[in-house]
């Protein structure tokens, strides 16, 4: 038996920074074959553009890049560079600028009735109503792991005691920014990734999407293979 991919599925998984949720989101993607969408990596190319063009205005900027933005030519952007970071930490405390990206991810979730989208406000803001996500994940990990794990992304080049320090300010400014707040929903389930290896965590996931899967398809959500 295996799962019907033509049943609707929306997934959101929020977390702080480094937190392993990109690592998650992506391999429950391809497990239940979802469209991978990653927020941050939108505010990420925002920041890069204004960095690299740096325009006099930049929320006019910022609607036309994204006017006909390609996700797909996102992706394949390096954006984790150690400027990006400290800039869009800033830049993503901007209401204008999160509405940009927020309508942004909403077409994308228009063309997508099976999506995984990632970020830190996808369940308390972009999918909190119609069109409203299936399951909700929210990613912890302690700030010494997440650090050495964002450490080696960035292949050493940045010293440790930094990406330490660089880490601790964002999730502050996530967390206590006035609008769309990194926050855990209700109903979101904590994915503790400095506890459970990736094979722990997609098992658990993979429990919590088959359990509401079953709940609204009931036997639908399978078919014989």
């Amino acid at each position: 038996m295996k799962v019907n991919n033509s049943l609707p599925l929306r997934v959101a998984c929020d977390g702080e920074s480094a937190s392993g949720k990109s690592t998650a989101a992506k391999l429950i993607s391809i497990k239940y074959k979802l469209f991978y969408m990653n927020s941050g990596l939108l505010f990420r190319y925002a920041s890069h553009s204004i960095i690299k063009h740096k325009p006099k205005k930049i929320i006019p900027f910022l609607r036309k890049k994204f006017k006909n933005l390609n996700y797909k030519q996102v992706t394949l952007l390096n954006l984790h560079a150690q400027e990006i970071s400290n800039h869009v930490a800033v830049l993503a405390t901007q209401k204008k600028v999160r509405l940009i990206i927020r309508n942004f991810q909403k077409k994308i979730i228009k063309k997508h009735h099976r999506i995984c989208c990632e970020g830190r406000d996808q369940a308390s803001t972009i999918l909190k109503k119609k069109p409203r996500y299936n399951v909700a994940f929210y990613f912890r990990c302690n700030l010494a792991t997440a650090s050495y794990r964002r450490w080696l992304d960035l292949k050493k080049k940045v010293p440790l005691k930094e990406v330490n320090k660089s880490l601790r300010a964002r999730t502050m400014l996530d967390k206590k920014r006035r609008h769309n707040p990194l926050k855990k929903v209700a109903d979101a389930v904590l994915i503790r990734t400095d506890i459970l290896g990736k094979k722990a965590m997609v098992a658990k996931m993979s429990k919590e999407i088959e359990k509401v899967l079953k709940l609204k398809y009931g036997n639908d959500k399978t078919r014989k293979v």
